[in-house]
């Protein structure tokens, strides 16, 4: 890792994470928001975190706002209702870049996605990777307790996503991932068609056509002990019906095209953005 720009006031340096913000999409997680924030903070130290609340009707929302006012390296944004998964994370890589973010990690907020995974996941972005997928799906990675169906269902849909699209990662379907800022401004977001799951698949290889280059760390997956699962049919079909149809733009030369992605900075940004500075009236009250 890059060493961290002093602050010129103090002697002493900035926090190791200084440029790196979690976005944390939730929707009724109100038993796992308290526990998994604080383990996200103690892991990154000087990292931020930025809960993006779907309306959550269990009082997720208010609780992150809660934790927000107790702990200014929380920031919460609000959005209306349930829009999809992709939507969430779309805002909140817009909001965390537009306050200076460097380094911007996604994850679940269910604990399927362990924080002592995020410093391995890190690493890579200060010089060989521009993503950083969390993969179940390459040497020392894994699940626990799912069935065989789900087994089933999602390598076999990172297998087919992998083949049609002709991608090297070969955990396409998880959601836990690193970005570096360039490599998430160098995706053209008009060319996204889903906000549900197979958003994970569609950045990936929006991200590989700019340029972008892509590492995979191994991590193992543990399904959630409190709540429900998200997963459907509805979301499987969707997700064959979107990888089709990347493949046939591209087939039809409407593809995406190559970016050229900056080198990674040197040192983390000196300052970020105060709340507020993203057109939001209010971390605690945005829309």
């Amino acid at each position: 890792m890059s060493s961290p720009r002093p602050d010129p006031a103090s002697n002493e340096p900035a926090a190791p994470y200084a440029d790196t913000w979690v976005v944390l999409p939730t929707y009724n997680e109100s038993q796992n928001l308290p526990g998994i924030s604080e383990a996200i903070l103690d892991t990154l130290p000087g990292a931020r975190l930025l809960v993006v609340d779907d309306a959550s009707p269990d009082g997720t929302g208010q609780l992150a706002d809660e934790l927000a006012a107790a702990d200014p390296r929380i920031a919460v944004l609000h959005r209306l209702g349930k829009e999809g998964l992709g939507k969430a994370y779309i805002d909140g890589f817009a909001s965390a870049l537009e306050r200076g973010a460097g380094r911007i990690v996604q994850m679940d907020a269910d604990w399927s996605h362990s924080p002592d995974y995020l410093p391995a996941m890190l690493a890579p972005l200060d010089g060989e990777a521009d993503l950083v997928i969390g993969s179940r799906y390459t040497r020392g990675g894994g699940v626990r307790d799912w069935g065989l169906m789900r087994r089933v269902v999602s390598r076999g849909g990172s297998t087919f996503a992998r083949i049609v699209l002709r991608l090297s990662p070969h955990d396409l379907t998880g959601g836990f991932k690193a970005w570096r800022r360039a490599a998430l401004e160098a995706i053209d977001w008009s060319r996204v068609h889903s906000g549900g799951y197979v958003f994970q698949i569609e950045t990936t290889y929006l991200a590989s056509r700019a340029g972008a280059r892509v590492s995979e760390v191994p991590i193992v997956f543990r399904d959630r002990e409190v709540g429900t699962s998200k997963m459907s049919r509805s979301i499987i079909l969707e997700a064959l019906v979107v990888v089709l149809r990347l493949r046939w733009e591209e087939l039809r030369g409407r593809g995406p095209r190559k970016a050229s992605l900056a080198p990674p900075a040197q040192e983390p940004p000196l300052t970020e953005h105060a709340p507020g500075a993203t057109g939001e009236a209010d971390d605690s009250t945005a829309p």
